[in-house]
């Protein structure tokens, strides 16, 4: 196997095992509750701690990994990773989960940065770049995916009430297996660095890039983006609970259907991409996630609560609704390649950093509008709100569009 083949096995592997972490904290929430004894405004911490942890490690670090190097950096990650979880293993308390997520979000900050850098040094060229970009958010997703799963299997087994933590040795071995993988796929990480005679990029080449209009665009763009994408993950269940009035296990179960259809989006995007163009291809994304909302959310209303429901007779939104998955999950990796690949290497971890930081943001203020909407009005109400940030992701495209054409000295197209 050759050494690039290799580098994208690891970039894969340790992205999803991160993947599988990240989305496991509201599992790991409900557990809190329930063996820890904490009350919810406790338990919810541990979002916090996570998202805040992101956010300060892609803004301190993002910069200074390039001399640090991103290969370095991806096996201190998971090698970090590795110990955590094994010490998770055995703590059995709230503090410890809390102390964990910090570490993971630290790691996730550090290692995206170092992820979609190295993507450009595997893959320089436009379409690869595009390609590899949403393969590897394609595996991202499965990650997630085969968390949720893994989780539920090790809780449902559970019978001391600290049975389902075996689940974190599980987890150490897979990012000790990512770090191994590092250790023998080693990157040419010259092109990352400035030269010599010029000053290695830093915080004021992070504000240089913030002010610029390409930027302003392209930020714009992620954080509505994972607006809508938060929107719908966090309250999903909810909404499946509360509105479809599915059990509550069937509606966590039945929430994996829209991981399982990011997943299928960012791996049917890698080949698209390339026939499409970038711009064809989000647009008609973006039209039909408007009109799964459009045409699924109105079959929600009177829905009466059925006894001994079953994944027969679930209402048939239960399926449809999340299947908008699919045409959401090329949008992220694909904006986020376009900027990338128009950008000199040296500027990518920067870039990267305000790309996380701006995710992040756009997550949790997402994540809260809905929240209260749902809580005053309705979850219809609150899932057909999405509609508006669809739309501006839309203007924010066209805008990108034209100043990426621009900077590149290409005719800007007329449709």
């Amino acid at each position: 196997m050759g050494r690039p083949a290799l580098a994208v096995i690891a970039l894969a592997t340790s992205y999803a095992v991160l993947g599988l972490l990240m989305n496991s904290v509201g599992t790991v929430i409900l557990q809190s509750i329930q063996h820890y004894g904490v009350s919810k405004p406790e338990a919810a911490t541990l979002e916090a701690c996570k998202d805040l942890s992101v956010v300060a490690a892609s803004f301190l670090f993002a910069v200074h990994l390039p001399r640090f190097g991103f290969r370095r950096a991806q096996i201190a990650v998971m090698l970090a990773i590795a110990v955590g979880a094994l010490l998770m293993s055995v703590a059995d308390s709230f503090v410890a989960t809390q102390l964990f997520f910090v570490l993971t979000g630290l790691c996730f900050g550090i290692a995206k940065v170092a992820t979609y850098a190295s993507i450009g040094l595997v893959r320089p060229d436009r379409e690869g770049h595009a390609s590899l970009t949403s393969l590897i958010e394609g595996i991202f997703m499965i990650g997630i995916l085969v968390g949720i799963w893994m989780f539920g299997w090790f809780i449902g087994g559970d019978r001391t009430g600290q049975d389902w933590l075996n689940v974190y040795r599980v987890i150490a071995a897979l990012a000790a297996l990512a770090a191994l993988l590092w250790w023998f796929a080693p990157l040419d990480e010259a092109r990352s660095r400035a030269p010599a005679d010029i000053a290695a990029p830093g915080y004021r080449d992070m504000l240089a890039l913030a002010v610029l209009t390409s930027t302003i665009a392209f930020l714009a763009a992620i954080f509505l983006y994972v607006l809508v994408e938060q929107s719908i993950g966090t309250w999903l269940p909810t909404f499946n609970n509360q509105v479809l009035h599915l059990p509550s296990a069937m509606s966590v179960q039945a929430s994996s259907i829209f991981v399982a259809a990011l997943a299928v989006g960012r791996l049917s995007a890698s080949g698209l991409v390339a026939r499409l163009g970038w711009f064809r291809l989000l647009l008609i994304c973006l039209a039909a996630m408007a009109a799964l909302v459009v045409l699924t959310l109105p079959t929600t209303h009177g829905l009466r609560l059925q006894p001994d429901v079953t994944w027969f007779s679930a209402p048939i939104a239960a399926y449809i609704f999340p299947l908008i998955g699919v045409f959401m999950a090329p949008i992220y990796p694909i904006v986020s390649s376009v900027v990338l690949s128009a950008l000199p290497q040296q500027r990518h971890a920067s870039m990267v950093g305000l790309m996380v930081i701006f995710s992040a943001l756009g997550g949790t203020i997402g994540s809260i509008i809905t929240g209260i909407v749902f809580d005053r009005f309705s979850g219809q109400t609150a899932f057909y709100l999405v509609l508006v940030p669809i739309a501006l992701i839309g203007v924010a495209l066209w805008w990108l569009r034209r100043v990426t054409a621009r900077a590149t000295g290409q005719a800007v197209p007329s449709q």
